[in-house]
């Protein structure tokens, strides 16, 4: 009998007892390969030896100080890493602090406290009221919760959740209408996001939090070329400050490090986590403007929050290795090209499929949409699980891949993510696209023929 609290029974997790590079073994010896790298943690896979040493070496020399007191090496070279590799314009605007925590939760809490207390710091607090987006994640404590626009998820806490605005995404595979261009439809719904902050009393929204490339609720979507221009003439406009919550989809996964150089804009806090330290110890960030850090420390002179284990010096120097490696390593120019060939192979196998909507994402960041109907793109009655069932079906032959349902609304629509480490040897490319392509076919052959009905969408 176990004693852990597990998330669910219904599918109760399976005993893992070693990983190494790309491959899991459970306590049976079977062997599943990790398309996933957990939620798109493991970047450089399991086992890498130089992070596992650094971690070594740290435990040894430094094990843990509370951030009151201290600050260490691996805190202040992380830092100036990371904002090493942001783009500088040489303005307040720049990135130029870094805040470490233990997760992406815990990341978003933080950036949402650092935003309200920017405002108040400089005489404006009335800004409390935050705009995000429908079907966007952004954690799971009850701030982060409130934040993100994941009905299903809420559902449950929707009592104890704080009020924000959630505009449309930006999901052009359902929601461009068929005269509209690209730019045309970015423009549609960055509009409906001003339209949030309008329909506030004037100077009231402190904050626009967003996923540049939206992860485990939508599928791995990117924007539109302009939304995320569009949108950042917008906050300034109304003096909003904007989050990027590039935990998932940040730090190498799409082949830069940061998603927002690719779209264009400059944040004013973005968060980050998974890619960060690799999955080797608990780690997240916020990056934060000087402007930002400036105006708290010349106003009261500290910021207003703060964990035991923030700024810990093992995951600090975990995650610095982990940097090290992509970079020494030149992962980012193999994650563009691993990525094209995964993506390619995926189109082929898949672009067809009677069932398959949608192939999108970036590097190797990858969603699969699956439907009943692919002309009407009609997604399946939710009670079949179609997501899960793929899931299962991937697992019984040793691969592992990222499901989710309610695509859609939180109930309806299902996909999953490939997301595999940098390091993913190519050869494996093919097995994996045939993993998935036998799950996703075992799946769909299982349902009973009364039951596999669409649903509207």
């Amino acid at each position: 009998m176990s004693h852990v609290f597990y998330r669910t029974e219904r599918n109760r997790p399976i005993r893992a007892a070693s990983a190494d590079g790309a491959t899991i073994a459970d306590a049976s010896g079977k062997r599943y390969i990790d398309a996933s790298g957990g939620a798109a943690v493991a970047c450089l896979g399991h086992n890498h030896p130089r992070v596992i040493a650094a971690i070594e070496r740290q435990l040894r020399t430094l094990d843990y100080v509370h951030s009151t007191f201290f600050t260490h090496s691996p805190a202040e070279e992380l830092a100036d890493w990371l904002i090493r590799l942001v783009p500088k314009r040489g303005t307040p605007d720049d990135l130029d602090r870094a805040y470490f925590c233990s997760g992406g939760s815990e990341a978003v809490e933080a950036a949402l406290k650092m935003a309200r207390q920017y405002f108040v710091e400089i005489g404006q607090p009335q800004r409390r009221t935050v705009v995000s987006r429908r079907q966007s994640y952004h954690g799971n404590t009850l701030g982060a919760l409130s934040a993100g626009g994941n009905m299903a998820r809420r559902a449950l806490y929707e009592p104890l959740l704080f009020d924000v605005a959630h505009a449309p995404p930006c999901y052009a595979y359902r929601d461009k209408r068929a005269d509209e261009t690209d730019e045309a439809y970015g423009a549609r719904v960055a509009d409906a996001v001003e339209a949030e902050i309008l329909a506030r009393p004037p100077g009231t929204v402190m904050a626009f939090i967003a996923e540049p490339i939206v992860g485990a609720t939508l599928g791995a979507v990117p924007p539109v070329p302009g939304y995320f221009k569009r949108v950042r003439e917008i906050c300034d406009r109304h003096g909003v400050l904007m989050i990027l919550d590039e935990i998932m989809c940040g730090m190498g996964r799409t082949g830069s490090t940061f998603v927002f150089e690719e779209e264009g804009v400059a944040p004013d806090l973005v968060v980050v986590a998974k890619g960060l330290g690799g999955g080797f110890q608990p780690v997240g960030a916020v990056l934060a403007t000087r402007r930002i850090y400036a105006a708290i420390q010349d106003g009261s002179g500290a910021l207003k929050h703060g964990h035991t284990y923030e700024a810990h010096p093992v995951a600090c120097a975990g995650a610095l290795e982990v940097q090290k490696v992509i970079a020494e390593e030149d992962l980012l120019a193999r994650v563009r090209r691993l990525g094209a060939t995964l993506s390619d192979a995926l189109v082929d196998r898949l672009g067809n499929h009677r069932h398959v909507g949608d192939i999108r994402g970036r590097g190797l960041f990858l969603g699969v949409e699956i439907v009943a109907d692919r002309g009407s793109k009609a997604p399946f009655d939710p009670g079949l699980a179609v997501h899960d069932r793929i899931r299962r079906h991937a697992m019984e032959s040793g691969l592992i891949i990222y499901p989710m349902g309610g695509t859609i609304d939180g109930k309806r629509g299902d996909h999953f993510i490939v997301s595999p480490p940098f390091t993913l040897d190519e050869s494996l490319v093919g097995v994996i696209v045939d993993g998935v392509a036998s799950a996703v076919d075992r799946a769909i052959a299982e349902l009973p023929r009364e039951a596999a009905r669409a649903v509207g969408h």
